[in-house]
């Protein structure tokens, strides 16, 4: 038996192999039929992580992309589970929650109650700003009496406007945005990009944690959305140790490209999100 994280990862491909990727005519789902280099990657990758059932066809795109996303769920609720020692707190993982709901984010509920109200300023401002992340990692705020659990640490004369009191009225944190990208398009980079921007300009108070996760298999279109700073924290690959292994075997020289995206701390494996985001 290996250690924790290692059967957590087995499971974490195995529960991707059996639902948002699958094979049709040999050809795994998260190739680009169109593209040689994008089929031979694939097929040596997941010849690495398991065995795929060849089906008639692939499930429809925003099928097998909300499929991942709940794979990607289910291995952050675990894993920040087994990680509670060393990022204190009450951690939930979520979908589907816009991010008006968390304390950082809230004033853009009376921004929309505002625009409602008025056409034009409804039409200046947009509704680009309510965004809702693939996957959530919320910080719940703290009742005085966990704080107060090893020593007398506040009352109602000190600390009353910070957010991790829930006696201040704090709603719940959003502590990551996890954007989960079975595979990557030139749309889909756009759409990351402009969330995580808007994520940064429209906050009061720390950001979150801004993360890509995908299981794309060509090297060129993970550096469309990995290399650069500003927005995005980090992209995570469900499978990046396998990834170099292909290129390596395969004798790629878009190993150079994977190689500087890992070096310049741009490019991670999956293993390594829960972990980052106890940071």
């Amino acid at each position: 038996m290996g250690v924790w994280f290692e059967e957590a990862r087995r499971r974490f491909h195995a529960q991707c192999l059996s639902g948002p990727i699958t094979m049709t005519k040999g050809v795994p789902s998260i190739a680009d039929v169109a593209n040689g280099p994008s089929r031979e990657i694939s097929i040596g990758l997941i010849a690495k992580l398991g065995q795929l059932t060849d089906h008639a066809q692939k499930p429809p795109g925003q099928t097998a992309g909300a499929m991942f996303e709940n794979v990607c769920l289910a291995f952050l609720q675990e894993s920040l589970a087994q990680l509670a020692h060393v990022r204190p707190g009450t951690f939930r993982v979520a979908k589907g929650r816009t991010i008006s709901q968390f304390e950082q984010y809230a004033h853009l509920d009376e921004l929309r109650v505002l625009a409602d109200a008025s056409r034009e300023l409804k039409t200046l401002l947009g509704t680009d700003y309510l965004i809702k992340p693939d996957v959530v990692v919320i910080k719940d705020a703290l009742e005085d009496a966990e704080i107060n659990r090893n020593a007398g640490l506040v009352d109602r004369s000190v600390a009353e406007r910070t957010a991790l009191r829930a006696s201040n009225g704090a709603k719940a944190s959003l502590h990551a945005s996890v954007s989960c990208k079975l595979t990557i398009r030139s749309d889909r980079v756009q759409n990351t990009r402009s969330e995580a921007l808007n994520l940064l300009r429209n906050r009061k108070g720390r950001a979150p944690h801004i993360v890509a996760v995908t299981a794309e298999p060509t090297p060129s279109r993970i550096a469309a959305i990995a290399l650069g700073t500003g927005d995005i924290d980090c992209v995570y690959h469900f499978a990046l140790p396998e990834l170099v292994e292909v290129l390596q075997e395969q004798g790629r020289d878009s190993l150079d490209l994977v190689e500087t995206m890992v070096n310049g701390k741009r490019l991670r494996d999956i293993a390594d999100l829960p972990f980052d985001l106890a940071i």
